[in-house]
């Protein structure tokens, strides 16, 4: 993979332990580190980046070989965990980590990525051309989500 930089941020890949600084505040907060660890996260077919800002990472997303089944295409990958440290959002910085491993899923010829949502994260995912499939559902302690999807 290629690291991507500018004089502001670096995005590279990181493993899926470098992910809990950034999962934990922002997607688990009170709760137990343990949280973080998501099944899959050290499978060889799973990415984890980072979206690094003066060498203080501020900003992560995972991506998975998982399918969902009220998708039809085969080839596709689940975007899970994705945060950015409250204090940097609204600066830009998931638009390009997630364009980053848009990219990075192009690459390898995948067809469609997927997620759930969380609420307050529809509009975000909407401007970045995802649509909603399927009626809203609860997950437990954390709240309402929706599939969203794109075809990459």
């Amino acid at each position: 993979m290629k690291t991507i930089a500018n004089s502001n941020y670096i995005v590279k890949q990181i493993n899926a332990e470098e992910t809990h600084t950034v999962r934990h505040p922002v997607l688990r907060t009170g709760k137990p580190i343990e949280s973080c660890i998501f099944n899959g996260d050290n499978l060889k077919s799973t990415i984890h980046l980072g979206i690094f800002i003066k060498d203080q990472l501020v900003g992560i997303s995972s991506f998975f070989k998982n399918s969902n089944p009220n998708i039809l295409e085969e080839n596709q990958y689940q975007l899970r965990g994705m945060a950015i440290l409250k204090s940097f959002q609204g600066k830009g910085l998931g638009n390009i980590i997630l364009k980053q491993g848009e990219d990075l899923l192009k690459e390898k010829k995948i067809k469609i990525l997927w997620c759930n949502a969380r609420e307050v994260a529809i509009h975000f995912y909407k401007k970045n051309n995802y649509q909603i499939i399927g009626k809203p559902f609860n997950i437990k302690q954390i709240g309402i989500h929706y599939v969203m999807y794109k075809t990459l």
